[in-house]
């Protein structure tokens, strides 16, 4: 049984096809890269899974159960947690705070919260700067902070939508490092990115989308290499 199953899955918004026909199967213990252009509909798919969106065709189980019309916050209770490419913290509250609602899908008083905090805290690398207000963390730490109010939900799938984007070299090494650390503890990885380097030393297997269509699935190197990826990413001109 795999943990997370599309078959068909399609979205239209008006007479825009975002997504169409979709088949993805995620198992237990996996990190897959969904890759593709600007426009591709990876973000979409995203909203889709977590319940943001509701399919316009199509299937979605998690743990063998379908989760099409659930709310965000029913999905998130059954295990599947999201990230998003915009971070947008609780700008007034401090780092812990921000960690502590996320907590409180699992925890039900205010000091198990907390604990729960510190902990993800401590795994991402904010617990010194657990007393700081949102507004006042740079962009890595935004983005590690919105890592970790995801994983204070208890995630057994966690969706990481461009956690490296705006990052410099060292801090992209870092949060590689901050995701196998997160996968170690028994997380299921989807990851959207744009980092290629990155993806191709995370990934077990990448899924690339195009015009909403899958175009291509497997290891990554084989990936890299067919041709129809190249297109997508660089154009004829560019693949030739």
């Amino acid at each position: 049984m795999s943990l997370l199953e599309l078959r068909g899955l399609g979205k239209q918004f008006g007479g825009l096809t975002a997504v169409t026909g979709l088949d993805l199967s995620i198992e237990r213990g996996e990190i897959v890269g969904l890759i593709g252009p600007n426009g591709a509909g990876k973000t979409t798919v995203f909203h889709l899974v977590a319940g943001y969106h509701r399919p316009t065709s199509g299937i979605i189980r998690f743990k063998d159960a379908s989760i099409v019309g659930l709310k965000p916050h029913a999905i998130c209770r059954r295990g599947l947690a999201r990230t998003f490419q915009l971070v947008q913290p609780f700008a007034g509250l401090t780092a812990a705070e921000n960690v502590m609602v996320g907590a409180f899908t699992r925890e039900r008083d205010t000091a198990s919260a907390r604990r729960r905090a510190e902990e993800i805290l401590e795994l991402v690398g904010l617990s010194r700067k657990r007393s700081i207000p949102a507004r006042d963390l740079t962009l890595s730490d935004r983005k590690r902070l919105e890592m970790a109010r995801g994983l204070a939900t208890g995630p057994e799938l966690l969706l990481l939508d461009e956690v490296m984007s705006g990052l410099n070299p060292t801090e992209i090494e870092a949060m590689v490092a901050l995701i196998r650390a997160i996968h170690d503890r028994g997380v299921t990885l989807l990851i959207i990115e744009h980092v290629m380097r990155a993806m191709m030393t995370l990934s077990h297997r990448l899924v690339v989308l195009h015009h909403g269509e899958k175009i291509a699935e497997g290891p990554p190197a084989v990936v890299a290499r067919d041709r129809r990826v190249i297109e997508a990413y660089l154009g004829e001109e560019g693949a030739a």
